[in-house]
């Protein structure tokens, strides 16, 4: 059969990805009079009580019961604590598209543990176009680490939190997609996901840094707006649907785009220089995710994606 395009895929994935393919730029601009660890509190005080008010409009129910709020915490200390805490961090000591860049690996872990927990063995046809844009990203990431001098203990402490938050993500990508959690109303558990994942971050920011820090500028707050409503609510409300259907490995193929998007935009607004290394990268790792993710044979039922 030949490959067809589900649309109920497609575009939601093209928003995510678009929308976090311009986030490093933002998260930059968040990093200065702020502790990283407030920021991140901050946008997921925000993004928690907006999901909370979009789930009662749209009627889904915020009462998940113990089990629930449980797993609204393992959700929102993996994904919304682990994940962004330590991004925000590693892009204090490495650039974001190298955040970025080794960021796009997520494609990895996320195919093992959906593997080991959801049974999603990957195809022979996945394997072969994961290994093609695993190429290009590591093309990228070495014309991003010669473009962008650092000393080996900032790179090697900026990749390790990278990593870290990429291991954070994809766990938590994993476990939402497991069929006890997904009979959960999704609304309802990412608010709850984010409030558990607010009151952890403000805790360990409190531990860290001490007394909550505010900056006055309306630059801070309108990126901070930007993170938490565009980047969370509505990226998070699109994204874990589409883990649901296609699976965390291919779902994971955002992050691909994610490092090509953020040049996009860094050569749109930073004057971004393409040379025939990051062309390259870029042709590899768009050609092995289009590999990847096109249809092999007739799809399966979806399961109960929100």
């Amino acid at each position: 059969m030949k490959d067809r395009v589900d649309l109920s895929v497609a575009i939601p994935f093209a928003i995510f990805t678009a929308i976090w393919g311009s986030t490093w730029i933002v998260i930059r601009g968040q990093l200065g009079l702020v502790p990283p660890q407030w920021s991140v509190t901050y946008r997921f005080v925000i993004a928690a009580a907006a999901m909370a008010l979009i789930a009662a409009i749209k009627g889904d129910s915020l009462a998940l019961g113990r089990k629930g709020l449980v797993a609204a915490a393992f959700l929102g200390f993996t994904q919304f604590c682990i994940n962004f805490n330590a991004v925000y961090l590693a892009e204090r000591h490495i650039t974001s598209g190298v955040v970025a860049t080794v960021f796009a690996l997520l494609l990895i872990p996320s195919s093992l543990l959906g593997w080991a927990l959801l049974g999603h063995r990957p195809t022979s046809r996945f394997i072969w176009s994961s290994l093609v844009a695993v190429g290009g990203i590591v093309l990228l990431f070495v014309h991003e680490l010669r473009e962008h001098s650092a000393s080996a203990g900032q790179v090697v402490t900026g990749i390790g939190l990278t990593l870290i938050g990429m291991l954070g993500a994809s766990i938590a990508n994993v476990v939402q997609a497991r069929p006890e959690i997904r009979r959960f109303p999704l609304l309802g558990l990412l608010a709850w996901s984010m409030a558990a994942g607010a009151v952890i971050d403000g805790t360990v920011a409190l531990v860290m840094t001490g007394p909550p820090v505010f900056d006055g500028r309306p630059v801070y707050w309108a990126g901070l707006c930007y993170l938490a409503l565009a980047a969370s609510v509505l990226t998070f409300s699109l994204y874990y649907p589409v883990v649901r259907k296609i699976g965390p490995a291919k779902a994971a193929y955002s992050s691909v785009l994610i490092p090509i998007i953020a040049m996009g935009f860094s050569t749109w607004l930073e004057h971004y220089r393409w040379t025939s290394l990051t062309v390259a990268g870029a042709v590899l790792a768009l050609g092995g995710m289009l590999g990847a993710l096109s249809r092999e044979r007739a799809p399966v039922a979806a399961p109960d994606a929100a």
